[in-house]
């Protein structure tokens, strides 16, 4: 049975469209469900920046009645959390977050120097959901920091990157924190150091 060459051309060609088609379809969908996943999981972290921003005027408050020397260290405090509060995109939120870390930070390390603000029961409240949240949001951003990870991948690397090329798909910023402003920090005791050890006379 003779088949006509231009109809088995035609199907062919046919074929090969579905068969593009489906790939597109399917590179198009994993682009999309990284993006929706990294878009949830950034939406879980602005639930806690919100609750963290929340609670620093409470704070403020109250620190500023027992440490009434600390007004700068307090003021640095509240306009970190202006700016945290204003910032609109991801990597700036998570540039203001990162500042305003630092300045709660040195605002409890100041702290130490008020014990009776320290037994405040006021300020011992906010200052354990502030390490809570503080928690929650560390957490949170590994999570999102390794979905992002692997949606840059699927951006930048062959096949997916030609369904990005085509489409609203680009590089999304990991949230970072400086070293020294990873968490609030933990009460330390002072502990005197062991005198040096005496040499016993020949």
């Amino acid at each position: 049975m003779n088949h006509d060459p231009l109809l088995i051309s035609f199907f062919l060609f046919l074929a090969a469209i579905v068969v593009f088609a489906l790939w597109l379809a399917v590179n198009y969908n994993k682009l999309v469900r990284l993006r929706n996943r990294a878009d949830a999981l950034w939406a879980d972290i602005d639930v806690q920046l919100k609750r963290r921003h929340d609670l620093i005027p409470n704070l403020v408050e109250v620190v500023s009645g027992y440490a009434t020397h600390e007004r700068g260290t307090l003021d640095e405090v509240s306009l970190a959390r202006n700016q945290a509060v204003a910032a609109t995109s991801p990597a700036a939120q998570a540039q203001a977050e990162n500042l305003l870390t630092g300045a709660l930070s040195r605002l409890f390390a100041n702290v130490e120097r008020y014990p009776d603000l320290k037994a405040e029961g006021d300020f011992q409240r906010l200052e354990t959901q502030l390490s809570q949240i503080e928690n929650v949001i560390a957490m949170s951003r590994q999570s999102y920091n390794l979905t992002v990870q692997a949606y840059n991948n699927a951006v930048d690397t062959f096949p997916t990157n030609i369904v990005a090329s085509f489409s609203d798909f680009q590089d999304r910023p990991y949230l970072t924190a400086e070293e020294s402003d990873r968490s609030l920090p933990e009460i330390q005791m002072d502990i005197p150091a062991s005198p040096p050890a005496t040499t016993a006379a020949r």
